[in-house]
């Protein structure tokens, strides 16, 4: 699906390029960026906790908003003035935790100035912590998740099985295509620690079972079919990190062929300006992976996680041998800027800011289109 974007800040932009083209003193140098993307995503929101973060990301002029993951904890209920955590054994409780979220004034606000909301989910609305292909509950999860997003009772999303789905955005005639992953539901087994827990680690090590999957064959399909549309710049999301592993929780690194097949399936499709988007770790960084620990590459992978809408700060000691600037354990959101030269498509830049509240920067990372091709 594509989905042309014009909006009043297209017309301001170009008032202003053409104002200081009049008022620019003689051979001054005159910005291309004329046009810019901006689309915020973010992860880990409690229906249960305060969600004030939501009026300062209203405050960008965005095309879109990603909600990525753990939108809502249907494994979490209120009773009694009780806190019960357990998997959702029971269907209905998924609407009533989208009903909980729907409830909360700041996100209801957002979500009508909002042009566009896309989502997919991680475990705990999905239904379970760390659920896969095996929890039982998944089909009507997954109905649950498409009424909330608003999907037609005909929308083909309905049959499928997963909740993977992509939209293209034209902007001023350049292409930005997401790529909503479902790493839940073909989510296959993770093996535990047969040690237990290192100090400062998850429970998980690499599954080496080859036929263990995080997308299942019919979605990796789909991927494929969908890095080979024609697009500018691509956001890749997934709920669970792509390029940070060493952490030993939920990550792409639990199944180094699966990851290894992304990185692979990317560069054979000549797939160019791919910008993964991730969350789950309820913490900010941002990822680079140059093939620094010894992975084959297409080019630069930039993995930038945003997870924790509602998060309460903590200090984070963890090793991340990808990690570029900060990693922050606090209330954020991400925001990708994408700044078009009028002139040379490769010059344009794509910004990762990771916003606290009131708009505080946590970190800040830049990327020009050119660095993002497929050049073997």
């Amino acid at each position: 699906m594509k989905i042309n974007l014009r909006r009043q800040k297209q017309v301001g932009s170009i008032f202003l390029v053409l104002m200081a083209i009049f008022t620019l003193p003689v051979n001054a140098a005159i910005d291309k960026h004329v046009t810019t993307t901006s689309i915020a995503f973010g992860s880990c929101a409690s229906q249960h906790k305060p969600q004030t973060i939501w009026d300062d990301i209203g405050k960008h002029q965005l095309d879109a908003f990603l909600f990525i993951g753990d939108n809502m904890y249907a494994d979490i209920e209120m009773i009694d003035g009780e806190r019960i955590y357990e998997p959702v054994s029971r269907p209905e409780r998924f609407a009533a935790a989208y009903n909980e979220l729907s409830k909360v004034s700041e996100f209801a606000g957002f979500r009508e100035q909002v042009p566009l909301l896309m989502g997919t989910w991680d475990d705990h609305d999905y239904g379970a912590n760390d659920a896969g292909k095996n929890y039982f509950l998944k089909h009507q999860s997954q109905q649950a998740f498409l009424d909330f997003f608003g999907f037609a009772d005909n929308d083909p999303i309905r049959q499928q099985l997963g909740v993977y789905h992509a939209k293209t955005l034209i902007d001023d005639g350049r292409a930005v295509q997401i790529i909503m992953l479902d790493t839940r539901f073909h989510l296959g087994a993770r093996i535990e620690n047969p040690n237990g827990r290192p100090i400062n680690k998850g429970p998980y090590i690499p599954q080496t079972n080859k036929q263990e999957s995080i997308l299942g064959e019919q979605q990796w399909k789909w991927l494929e079919q969908q890095l080979k549309q024609p697009a500018d710049v691509r956001l890749l999301v997934s709920s669970i990190q792509v390029v940070a592993y060493e952490h030993a929780w939920e990550a792409w690194g639990n199944f180094p062929h699966e990851r290894q097949r992304l990185y692979d399936l990317i560069e054979s499709s000549q797939a160019n300006g791919v910008v993964i988007l991730s969350g789950d770790r309820h913490l900010m960084e941002i990822s680079k992976d140059v093939g620094q620990l010894g992975h084959s590459t297409p080019y630069p992978m930039w993995d930038f996680t945003s997870s924790g809408l509602t998060q309460a700060f903590s200090e984070v000691n963890e090793a991340n041998s990808f990690r570029q600037g900060n990693v922050v354990r606090d209330t954020h959101y991400g925001l990708v800027d994408i700044h078009w030269h009028q002139t040379d498509l490769m010059q344009s830049e794509i910004v990762m800011t990771a916003y606290g509240l009131d708009q505080k920067v946590f970190e800040t990372a830049r990327v020009r289109l050119g660095e993002l091709q497929v050049t073997k």
